[in-house]
């Protein structure tokens, strides 16, 4: 049987993390075992706390001594991953676990390794409850990428990605914080991998509602693109 290693980094995620966790063991993978692994990068909040009290045998929960980032997290998560497939999941609600089917058929079917599901036809449709600044700012990430690298994506920063473990098994990861996702597709790209996307639905934070990354982010993105495109 495959199985499905879902990575679930959170950090400061008090009022959503149960609620995650809850909607990732109850999806339904058709001969598809789950391994879910959640790390907690030393939360200030209730996180930790309630992670403590969960009594479940079936989940891997890493409480980090430090504060290192969402990229050290995912790092940590995949060290300690045994799945066929990896699936990175936010510890918020901004992404549904109902669609775990359509992103990981086309690597089960065989037509793809490496799966992003694309924010971008619903992050339109909910603009208005999005900071502009957000969408327009990866709108700009993913053209650079795709000038840079030569590809023709449409959501480049979202947090939905999944591939097979061989894809991964050669990269050495360094990022420590939201550098992780133009590291990760950057050097996934380089190693010779197609990225598949498919749509998403996405329901966006603003930052007093727990929204975490900020223009400084995209600014660093951009030097991470174009670092990788010409170093590892």
């Amino acid at each position: 049987m495959v199985k499905l290693s879902i990575i679930i980094p959170a950090y400061n995620e008090e009022k959503t993390i149960k609620q995650v966790i809850e909607k990732v063991k109850k999806v339904q993978l058709k001969g598809i075992s789950k391994e879910i692994i959640i790390v907690d990068d030393c939360s200030k909040d209730s996180t930790r706390r309630i992670l403590r009290s969960i009594n479940d045998g079936s989940l891997k929960i890493i409480l980090c001594n430090k504060n290192s980032g969402k990229g050290a997290a995912i790092r940590t998560g995949l060290n300690n991953s045994t799945g066929d497939i990896i699936l990175i999941q936010d510890a918020d609600l901004e992404y549904n676990p109902e669609e775990y089917p359509k992103l990981v058929n086309p690597i089960i079917d065989g037509s793809a390794k490496v799966v992003y599901g694309s924010r971008l036809d619903a992050i339109r449709k909910d603009i208005k409850n999005m900071y502009k600044l957000h969408y327009f700012g990866n709108l700009f990430l993913t053209g650079i990428t795709n000038l840079v690298y030569g590809t023709k994506i449409t959501d480049m920063e979202t947090g939905y990605k999944v591939f097979r473990k061989e894809v991964i098994k050669g990269i050495n990861l360094r990022a420590n914080r939201f550098d992780f996702e133009p590291e990760i597709t950057a050097k996934i790209i380089k190693s010779g991998y197609k990225i598949h996307e498919v749509p998403i639905d996405f329901v966006g934070r603003k930052f007093e509602e727990g929204k975490k990354i900020t223009w400084v982010d995209g600014v660093k993105a951009v030097f991470h693109l174009i670092k990788y495109r010409f170093t590892d």
